[in-house]
């Protein structure tokens, strides 16, 4: 390994780590009640949904995985609906080609949000149009909107109910927090429901 491969390396991994630090006094609370509200609505017998683009679309999918089978090993517990809407490349393909990709997870909140379900929208700049257009239309349903944003929330930030904003506008670090934030209201929300 070079010397400059070893200070990449390095200054990934601080740059990652310091900003877990500001997380704590920036995100702490809004982890606490982000998960308050998915452990409520599951408790009332509401699901998830959850879109987001590119790696968020990625983290959409990894989250719905963590609730519908499991975080923890050691917790024996029943399945939580959560679903994933970046994960069905007909319907995707189908309204990208047919109602353009602005309005891809407008039309899944459409078929499948309830009122009382929670839509979370993962957006690292908060002004994406086709996430933007499934939280307005998730607030016309009555869904409530959690995002998880990056950098200042973006547009998203004023349109959701209650948001985690990492404090940064590096994306791929923005991410690293994202997923963080989103496993620790994982385990929160273990907790909450099955002790």
């Amino acid at each position: 390994m070079s010397l400059s491969d070893r200070d990449l390396i390095t200054r990934s991994l601080i740059a990652s780590a310091e900003l877990k630090k500001k997380m704590i006094d920036a995100c702490s609370d809004d982890i606490v009640k982000s998960a308050e509200l998915i452990a409520s609505c599951f408790s009332k017998g509401n699901k998830l949904l959850l879109c987001g683009n590119g790696g968020s679309a990625a983290d959409a999918q990894h989250i719905a995985a963590e609730f519908v089978i499991r975080l923890s090993r050691e917790k024996i517990r029943p399945a939580l609906p959560a679903i994933a809407l970046t994960t069905d490349t007909s319907y995707l393909t189908a309204g990208a080609n047919d109602l353009g990709y602005e309005n891809v997870f407008s039309r899944a909140v459409e078929a499948l949000g309830r009122e009382n379900d929670i839509l979370i929208a993962i957006s690292t700049s908060g002004n994406s149009p086709n996430i933007i257009n499934a939280v307005q239309l998730a607030n016309d349903r009555k869904l409530l909107t959690l995002g998880l944003l990056g950098a200042h929330g973006g547009k998203i930030l004023s349109l959701c109910n209650h948001s985690v904003v990492v404090p940064s506008d590096d994306t791929q670090r923005i991410q690293e927090g994202q997923i963080t934030a989103a496993h620790i209201i994982c385990q929160l929300v273990e907790e909450k429901l099955f002790g």
